[in-house]
């Protein structure tokens, strides 16, 4: 593993703490009028979701962990449980299902997830950046509606709200951002 300054900490980056495996969820580069500059780091406990606030001075030395990443495809859900395959190994895997938080309605049967495995334990999913999905419900298109910034709400086919343009109407295909929750494009 490698050591790294404190001033070097990015947003993403798995350090080794106290014993655990954190993941800088926030940093901040304080230098205050006094004394030398720190990084204020929240961190998210990646074993068990709890969170930690620490300052670490550039002269302090933290793990950073590298995490192996694997295709896995998405097959059920089970009492709050996410279940995994290894497509090369077909191996299944468990992951507790508030580990995707509100992203959790864009995981589609047969889906892709990129799973992050610390030596065998697996931690992290993450879903594809961009997910197709069908509008269920949405106000009908207005003809000579062309505001530029003029959205309106819509309902998708797993339940999420989005906002989307004037122009797309019910029963369409669009491309929904997994990490800003937001109308992309059309399908």
């Amino acid at each position: 593993m490698a050591k790294i300054n404190g001033n070097e900490i990015r947003i993403g980056n798995v350090l080794e703490h106290n014993g655990g495996l954190w993941a800088a969820v926030k940093v901040d580069h304080v230098k205050p009028g006094k004394g030398g500059a720190f990084a204020q780091v929240e961190m998210r406990n990646l074993r068990n979701g709890s969170k930690l606030n620490e300052r670490f001075r550039s002269a302090d030395k933290v793990e950073k962990v590298r995490l192996e990443q694997k295709d896995q495809q998405f097959l059920y859900e089970t009492d709050g449980m996410l279940v995994f395959m290894d497509t090369e190994t077909y191996e299944q895997i468990e992951l507790p299902a508030e580990l995707l938080g509100e992203r959790r309605p864009f995981l589609q049967d047969g889906m892709i997830a990129v799973i992050e495995y610390y030596e065998s334990e697996a931690l992290n999913a993450s879903l594809p950046q961009k997910v197709t999905c069908k509008i269920v419900e949405t106000e009908p298109v207005v003809k000579g509606q062309t505001a530029a910034n003029s959205f309106k709400p819509a309902i998708l086919d797993n339940g999420v709200r989005v906002m989307v343009p004037p122009f797309v109407g019910q029963d369409e295909d669009i491309i929904v951002n997994t990490e800003t929750m937001e109308y992309a494009e059309r399908a």
